[in-house]
């Protein structure tokens, strides 16, 4: 198996790139199932979840060509193929395969989606949007089936302001005869993006990033050019790193606006960060001014949830005890137990995490419970005194591109590596 092995205690100094957003590619990708032309993404993240995706989308039929971040896809022969198993399960987002086909075909079957645990993720609302556009949906040996003899449009109100919700609604909803509105939309950067290619596509959407989204239904899509907006999880998984370990580090391809909370809670703590047009730098902090503070997770413009992981390691070297509360992901804090291998002082207490620091960080080999328990763990071992070994590191490869190439050029002492399994662990 392959993991990670950081040599810690190395600073950090010059420029990483960010790439675009993986929220984004893996519903862009999608929704160029509605076209009836190719589709050109660029700036896709070269992740594991974008192989995946061109994988299914080339199984019902498409052609796709992905290189340098840029995928095409024509989507011209496509055919409703049931797809109850194999690539579906290996990601959360192949669930916008449902809204996407059911807006091209009327129809889909799709296994129940696979991607990180973190607790409950119900599809509800998801179901809940397709039945008010006129589908009925079974769950029929663990994939869901959808079928409509027609879509039209409908009010629908979501209960919760979910993104994934928001957004397959959106893809179901294009090609609807008459007025969809969405109501307590979710109002994430990647709802907008979707909504520009689909926008772009012909559509016809009013109000994405707002709490109402109106779509009136047009007869066909057509192909279109787009480039995905970067990735503000990854920017902000960097700024941490650049907070923790920097010698002065320029963020590029970045949206500031979209770190507003992230910028305002690391400012809080006592992070030094300068704002450009395009670029964040983090000058070197001094970690004996760093403060403990507490945070609790909202959907955007809140403190997003992704960033939590990361940012205890950060809370580890603060003085006093910082407060974790996320009230969204309630399994989300994994990383807490691996991060007490490596010396951290912390404990959960419900949906909360405190941690107290500051903490010497040791070495250790641990395991990355899900994507972005992953980024924490990179960090704690670039912290880290002596050698750090992570396993699993899958669930990071979904979602960070070139992540040991980008810290490498930093300064970074991290590289993969294939390790044979304890034959103790092989007869368990």
């Amino acid at each position: 198996m392959d993991v990670y092995k950081i040599t810690g205690e190395n600073r950090l100094k010059g420029t990483i790139k960010v790439s675009g957003a993986k929220n984004s590619a893996v519903a862009l990708i999608p929704a160029s199932i509605l076209a009836n032309s190719p589709v050109t993404i660029g700036g896709i993240p070269e992740i594991s979840d974008a192989w995946t995706l061109q994988a299914l989308l080339e199984e019902i039929g498409g052609e796709v060509s992905f290189e340098d971040g840029k995928m095409t896809i024509d989507p011209t022969n496509m055919i409703a193929l049931p797809l109850p198993n194999g690539n579906v399960k290996k990601l959360r987002a192949s669930y916008y395969l449902m809204g996407a086909m059911l807006g091209r075909f009327k129809k889909a079957v799709i296994g129940l989606p696979g991607g990180c645990f973190l607790g409950p993720r119900p599809i509800d609302q998801h179901i809940k949007g397709f039945e008010a556009l006129g589908a009925k949906i079974t769950n029929e040996h663990g994939a869901i089936y959808l079928r409509a003899d027609e879509l039209i449009g409908a009010k629908i109100y979501l209960d919760v302001a979910s993104v994934g919700a928001t957004i397959n609604i959106m893809l179901a909803a294009v090609l609807a005869k008459g007025r969809t509105v969405i109501e307590n939309a979710a109002k994430e950067p990647e709802i907008i993006d979707v909504a520009t290619l689909l926008t772009n596509m012909g559509a016809n959407i009013k109000g994405a990033g707002t709490s109402v989204i109106r779509i009136e239904g047009v007869e066909e899509l057509h192909g279109t050019e787009h480039t995905i907006i970067p990735d503000r999880i990854e920017a902000a998984t960097f700024m941490i790193m650049a907070a923790a370990l920097g010698e002065g580090v320029t963020i590029d391809n970045v949206i500031p606006l979209h770190l507003e909370a992230i910028i305002a809670k690391l400012r809080e703590m006592g992070v030094k960060i300068d704002i450009g047009e395009e670029s964040i730098f983090v000058p070197k902090t001094d970690l004996s001014t760093l403060h403990a503070v507490d945070v609790k997770t909202l959907v955007y413009p809140g403190f997003p949830t992704d960033i939590q992981q990361p940012l205890a390691v950060l809370m580890s070297q603060a003085f006093g005890s910082s407060r974790v509360t996320d009230t969204i992901y309630t399994a989300r804090f994994k990383h807490i137990d691996e991060l007490r291998r490596m010396n951290s002082n912390a404990r959960v207490e419900g949906n909360t995490a405190i941690i107290t620091g500051p903490s010497k960080l040791q070495g250790s080999t641990v395991t990355a419970t899900d994507l972005r328990a992953g980024a924490a763990l990179v960090l704690a071992g670039l912290l880290a005194e002596g050698e750090t070994e992570i396993h699993d590191i899958y669930h990071i490869e979904r979602g960070y591109s070139s992540l040991i190439e980008k810290l490498r050029d930093l300064g970074a002492d991290i590289r993969r590596e294939t390790i044979i399994a304890r034959v103790a662990e092989a007869k368990e």
